[in-house]
């Protein structure tokens, strides 16, 4: 590998470019879209053949525990580690020049190991590749910059801006409330420019201290990449201003929640059309096909949009989340709205997946349901032209019972894998049984004395 630097973006060359590269991070996503790997000198880096990390990495829950192998013992067997040079990119807030690189997973067989969830999202896409499309996507993220919170008994409160004042909230599209903590964004801004990638805008949500960062469109696999990424870089840009940057869905309390919606439109792989529209710029029986799939299979796929249990504190009335499978045009209280655009950008953004999600299996579930839409050819419900918030509840409500439909759909289970669903759950039935074993003060506060 000792002419791997020929192969990397020239955002990375740039970056390195007359300064000694010192070290290169290997980085694997793991089930919660942590990064896991191993750092070594660049040197060393060069001259390893290659890359090994144990597969329990996939059974390691979000606590540090590790679940139960549904596949039997727990042996933890080697993987393969392989480099995309593709996804070479700085790490700009290290002391050293460091470059970290994504590796793809490989069992001793050489053959992709079907738990990983970037395996995942690129076995969603070749199912689209295989009838001639290829997906497009493009994510909005959505995250809140809080004061520092070291114990975690206390509320999370919004930052100290700039004013010497806690960000407030209801400022939604304020570019005041963006100044206020503008250190934080320009070196969001600088981070992002050193790693190659390219910020569609940013903007001021709702919530006291809340953001929103929306990426150009593209490949599905690169988009997960970068907010894979991303996610790691915000937080090193709070860090250097004293306040934290999370992606929980609900981080406080009478706020509304961080999402992560994704527009989503098919073209044809021959072509480069957008199967969504026709010849004529009207939409199409494909279009429609889509957003079926999304209502009749999204709720087998909360589990994977709504990973936590603090995820479905998002999904309440009054606070800006839809927790329907309505569809229509230009609704924002749907939860699939179709964007005003001309035909080449007809889309279907799904409003529903929170930012806690992992990127690669929240993009490949949103695909998922679109795609078996496409292959099964229903209708959707007649569109929404109405407050779709007043719709009824047709979502699981909680972390129990979104794995519970997970489980139960065999279209779901064939097209992610039978494999990696067994794993999925049994990493989130875990997490869900620690959670169930923690008291909380609502309830010492209203049970200790009254019941």
């Amino acid at each position: 590998m000792s002419d791997w630097l020929t192969k990397i973006p020239q955002s990375a060359r740039n970056y390195i470019e007359g300064r000694r590269l010192d070290e290169v991070e290997c980085i694997v996503p793991d089930m919660a879209g942590v990064a896991r790997g191993k750092a070594m000198p660049a040197s060393k880096f060069a001259r390893q053949e290659s890359f090994y990390l144990p597969n329990s990495i996939f059974l390691q829950t979000i606590t540090g525990e590790w679940a139960d192998n549904p596949a039997g013992a727990f042996t933890e067997p080697d993987m393969i580690l392989a480099p995309d040079f593709s996804t070479v990119s700085a790490a700009p807030w290290t002391a050293d020049v460091t470059l970290q690189v994504i590796h793809d997973v490989f069992d001793q067989q050489g053959r992709p190991v079907p738990v990983a969830p970037r395996n995942v999202l690129k076995h969603i896409v070749g199912l689209y590749a295989e009838r001639g499309w290829r997906p497009i996507v493009a994510p909005e993220m959505e995250f809140f910059l809080v004061a520092r919170n070291i114990d975690p008994n206390q509320p999370i409160q919004p930052p100290m801006g700039r004013s010497g004042r806690r960000a407030a909230a209801k400022q939604a599209y304020s570019m005041s409330a963006v100044d206020e903590y503008g250190k934080v964004i320009d070196d969001i801004y600088d981070f992002a420019e050193a790693q190659g990638f390219e910020i569609d805008g940013i903007l001021q949500e709702g919530g006291a201290g809340q953001v929103e960062i929306n990426l150009a469109h593209g490949d599905p696999v690169r988009l997960a990449d970068e907010i894979f990424f991303f996610k790691r870089l915000i937080r090193e840009a709070a860090l250097r201003h004293d306040c934290f940057a999370t992606f929980m869905a609900k981080p406080i309390e009478g706020e509304p929640g961080s999402a992560m919606h994704i527009h989503h439109s098919v073209v044809d792989a021959q072509t480069g059309r957008n199967i969504f529209s026709d010849e004529k710029g009207r939409e199409t029986p494909e279009f429609l096909q889509f957003i079926a799939g999304m209502q009749n299979h999204l709720p087998a796929a909360v589990a994977l949009l709504a990973p936590y249990v603090n995820s479905y504190r998002r999904y309440v009335p009054d606070f800006a989340a839809p927790i329907n499978l309505e569809w229509g045009r230009d609704n924002r209280t749907t939860g699939l709205r179709v964007p005003i655009s001309g035909p080449d950008g007809r889309r279907v953004e799904n409003r529903l997946a929170g930012m806690d999600c992992n990127p690669y299996l929240g993009i490949a579930a949103s695909l998922a349901t679109g795609y078996l839409g496409l292959v099964q050819g229903a209708n959707p419900r007649a569109e929404c032209l109405g407050d779709a918030y007043m719709s009824e509840d047709e979502l699981p409500t909680n972390l129990g019972d979104a794995l519970d439909e997970m489980v139960a759909s065999q279209p779901m289970r064939e097209v992610l894998g039978s494999e990696f669903v067994a794993v999925y759950e049994a990493v989130k039935r875990n997490e869900y049984k620690e959670f169930l074993q923690v008291i909380s003060p609502w309830e010492r506060e209203h049970l200790l004395l009254n019941v």
